[in-house]
């Protein structure tokens, strides 16, 4: 399963620095294009990406220039030589992408969560008979699975160029980030295949400019292969996700102030178990603050409407299940109960608060 892969670019097999992958969102005219191109070039990018049809969540939208952009990627690597490359969803991209000679091909997370979709896909490159490089962002919810399985479709259609980009999930309500990182999803994948190489998308991650320096060097720091990030010469103009794109100025700047940590230690398969602990650890206390906001606001309902705060039964039934579902998960029976009187006691103690508060 995913055995045998092959460099995604066999003439940067040597390299010693992470792959960097980056151009605008989307390619909104012939002149911006180029423009972002010869920027990213003359600042050493030797792999350009630009969004030619760009799905939406509704309609109306700016849904990407089609066909005619893939000319421009043409003139782009005829122009600067750097690798081009962008995102396909549906047989009509493969096909069109591949007769322009585009060197890269991408798969988004909308598309990636449809097994239907990346059967389409994997079966046109296998009758195409291309050796092109392919990069599965993962879904848009934290299945790993979902992922894996995405993949495997590729690779069973002959793909041995692939790796995954990591861009984040997507959560209900406001967050630090546009797509939560969940790192401990990413660094999984890695465990279970140490040759697939995972590419970090930090603007899809943040969704801000100044948050694709700190989660790129995180991506660095955990010992990913690479980064694909949005850059274009005029962001804050740009036809969609301006928030999250650089300067070539800029992204060249953050590309060197980051630090690549060289030495690998012997014990790195410890250090990413003990990484995605922290992350865990990260998810947990983040999920027990919302829980508690959620007892707050039983609390002041229960002040509003003269409840008392503890109700036995209510309390016994929401153990019982609780410690049962938490059984089955192999988890031992006395720590669940310990766990959970304790999330049970603060919930009542925050709520006695709220109750004898009478500002509140």
């Amino acid at each position: 399963m995913l055995d045998n892969l092959e460099p995604l670019f066999p003439q940067f097999a040597d390299s010693r620095e992470p792959l960097v992958i980056a151009g605008p969102c989307s390619a909104e005219t012939e002149e911006q294009t180029l423009s972002t191109a010869r920027q990213l070039a003359e600042n050493g990018i030797k792999i350009f990406r630009a969004g030619i049809w760009k799905p939406r969540t509704k309609p109306g939208g700016f849904e990407g220039v089609g066909k005619p952009g893939l000319e421009w990627l043409k003139k782009v690597k005829e122009e600067t030589g750097m690798l081009t490359s962008c995102e396909v969803a549906n047989r009509t991209h493969v096909q069109d992408a591949v007769e322009a000679g585009v060197d890269m091909l991408w798969i988004g997370a909308r598309t990636s969560a449809n097994p239907f979709a990346m059967q389409e896909i994997a079966d046109t490159l296998q009758e195409l008979k291309v050796d092109i490089p392919v990069l599965v962002k993962n879904p848009v919810n934290p299945d790993l699975e979902l992922w894996i399985g995405a993949l495997q479709r590729l690779y069973n259609a002959g793909i041995r160029r692939l790796g995954a980009i990591h861009r984040g999930f997507s959560v209900y309500g406001k967050h630090l980030y546009r797509n939560v990182p969940q790192w401990h999803i990413p660094i999984e994948l890695r465990l279970r295949f140490p040759n697939l190489p995972i590419i970090v998308d930090p603007s899809h991650i943040g969704g801000k400019r100044e948050l694709i320096a700190p989660l790129s060097q995180q991506a660095y720091d955990m010992g990913f292969n690479g980064l694909i990030i949005e850059s274009h010469c005029s962001p804050d103009e740009a036809w969609s996700d301006a928030a999250q794109q650089l300067t070539p100025e800029v992204l060249n700047f953050v590309l060197h102030t980051l630090v690549i940590r060289e030495d690998k230690e012997t014990t790195e398969n410890l250090s990413l178990l003990r990484q995605q602990i922290d992350r865990i650890d990260s998810d947990l206390m983040e999920i027990l603050a919302k829980r508690f906001e959620v007892a707050r606001e039983i609390g002041r309902y229960k002040k509003l409407h003269r409840m008392p705060v503890v109700q036995a039964t209510r309390y016994n039934d929401v153990i019982k299940s609780r410690v049962n579902t938490g059984t089955a998960m192999q988890m031992d029976k006395e720590f669940l109960k310990t766990i959970l009187l304790a999330i049970h006691d603060e919930s009542v103690r925050q709520q006695i608060e709220i109750i004898n508060d009478r500002d509140r």
